[in-house]
Parts: C-alpha cells; sequence; structure tokens
C-alpha cells in the first residue's frame, strides 16, 4: 500500500493493478506490477510509479472529469497518436468507469532541461498531429466552473467580478475569429513536459481537443509564469519568425483569457489562495490594449 494516498485513490490502485492481464504491453507482464512510488499528488491526479524491468505510470482521477469537461476517450486516443509521433509515452491501458490511465514511465534525463525554443518545436509538432472530433468549448467552459462556484456558494472575488464582461468580450472575439483549429494538448506547463533520452516529450493529455494554437501558446506563457521578455521569445521561436502586431495582440487576447479560466478553475476546483493570481490578472488588464 502507499502510504500517502486517499483510501478511495488505493483502492482504485489496487482495481487497477488486479487488471493487468488487460495492459497492452509489447512484453506481456508475468504477474501484477509491484508499487514502486507516489509522485507528488496535484490536484487534478494522483500519480503512482510501478514495475521493475518495465516501468509504467498509473494516473488516478483526483477530480470528477466531467465537470471538468475532459473526454477520457478521446485522450487515450489521442494518445496514442501523439506516441507513434514520439510526442508522448505509450498508453497500455485505461478505464474510464475507474478513472485510470496507464503509460510507459518516461526516465527524466537529469543533466537536461528544456528551453523556449524546445517548447515552441514540441507545441508545432503537436499542432500537426491528425485532427480529431474533440473540440475546446472556451464559453462552455468558462460556464461550467462558474456554476460550479455558485453550487459551492461562493462568490467571484471583486477583481474578477469586475472584469468579467472584458474578458466574455474577448472570448466572443476570439471565438469569432477565423484561425483553423488545431490538434492541442491545453495544458503543456512545465510540468507536464519532460526530457528523456534527450527528447522532449509531453504528458498528462487530459485536456486535448481541437482548438487555437494560439490558446495553446497562451498557457505555456501564463502557466509557466514567464514574463514578457520570455512570452515574446516564446511566441518568435513558434512562428520562427518576429510576430506581426496583429499576432501579438491575439497572443495578447488568449493570455488574459487563460488567466481568467486558470483563476475559475481553481476556484471551482480547489480551496487555494489565489491572491498572486488575481494580482497577475490585474497587472495584465492594467497594461493590456485588448
Amino acid at each position: 500500500m502507499v502510504a500517502t494516498l486517499p483510501r478511495n485513490i488505493q483502492l482504485k490502485l489496487d482495481q487497477t493493478l488486479n487488471q493487468w492481464r488487460h495492459w497492452r504491453c509489447d512484453t506481456p507482464l508475468s504477474g501484477p506490477p509491484q508499487v514502486v512510488s507516489a509522485f507528488e499528488s496535484g490536484v487534478s491526479n494522483h500519480s503512482v510509479l510501478v514495475g521493475e524491468e518495465q516501468r509504467f505510470v498509473i494516473r488516478i482521477d483526483g477530480v470528477n472529469a466531467a465537470n471538468n469537461s475532459l473526454s477520457r476517450s478521446w485522450e487515450w486516443r489521442v494518445l496514442h497518436c501523439a506516441h507513434e509521433a514520439g510526442l508522448a509515452p505509450c498508453p497500455r491501458y485505461y478505464n474510464p468507469e475507474l478513472g485510470v490511465l496507464v503509460c510507459d514511465y518516461l526516465p527524466p534525463d537529469n543533466d537536461c532541461e528544456n528551453d523556449l525554443c524546445d517548447t515552441a518545436a514540441l507545441l508545432r509538432s503537436i499542432h500537426k498531429l491528425p485532427a480529431f472530433h474533440h473540440r475546446l468549448d472556451l464559453r462552455e467552459r468558462f460556464t461550467r466552473y462558474e456554476k460550479q462556484v455558485e453550487h459551492q456558494n461562493r462568490e467571484l472575488p471583486a477583481l474578477m467580478a469586475s472584469c468579467r464582461e472584458k474578458v466574455l468580450s474577448l472570448l466572443a472575439t476570439i471565438i469569432d475569429d477565423d484561425d483553423t483549429p488545431v490538434p492541442c494538448h491545453n495544458d503543456l506547463l512545465a510540468a507536464n513536459r519532460i526530457v528523456s533520452g534527450k527528447k522532449l516529450r509531453a504528458i498528462d493529455w487530459e485536456y486535448c481537443a481541437m482548438g487555437s494554437f494560439w490558446f495553446d501558446l497562451a498557457v505555456v506563457a501564463i502557466g509557466d509564469h514567464l514574463d514578457s521578455g520570455q512570452q515574446q521569445e516564446l511566441l518568435t521561436a513558434y512562428l520562427e519568425r518576429e510576430a506581426t502586431p496583429r499576432e501579438s495582440l491575439k497572443f495578447s487576447q488568449n493570455c488574459l483569457i487563460y488567466q481568467y479560466l486558470e483563476l475559475l478553475w481553481y476556484l471551482a476546483n480547489t480551496r487555494e489562495a489565489i491572491e498572486q493570481r488575481l494580482r497577475e490578472l490585474q497587472l495584465a488588464l492594467s497594461r493590456g490594449n485588448y
């Protein structure tokens, strides 16, 4: 037993290990993999390292997937495509009823760190994956999180409430843009990028969906707390040229949208203090011409 896991998560882990015969492994397993350790748990998921010669990561839902507009079936399908393209670990098993996914473990290279150019190249590769039918609906995501906050008898902080209409207006502008949707990771934060075998790959594809590459860039820029210079470096590296004024504007608009959406997510899913994120939103609003 992994002592750090809540009881309900431990039960799901045990059930997943008992399903070892159904894992799609290149070399068939001879028995249930042994637990090695639990990774530090996030808000969304619990992850456990198992196995000996073959090692796997079992990811167990920590939040309700449906409440966060996640599609486990599409994640499973896209993961196979991403793995074939060399962008993600190989998926081995998933059980939507348990809320578990098993993938190969990618041991990190201790002497390698990815830079912004590497991250931009990874994003470009993700955006070239085959198209699929699951699409990110930002308006629906906003509404869903706001309803969750309301059902918890909580109110939006004053700053968020005061800028809500402006953000919704920006959202309408972004949705009306004629950008062709591309496959997006939509959560490519530093914690979900790993250098293994001297190659940068993406893990935790649970938010993957067809969407705007501008939004996927914004997730990295805001989620990794990049300063203005780093944001421009990321944008230039992705485009492989200097951005036009219109492109810089679209990037900034998507960054603001993601900042607000991130705040909604934290309000709906955690009790974590969000004062720092509110200050960052206030700063973005004060200096931006949207």
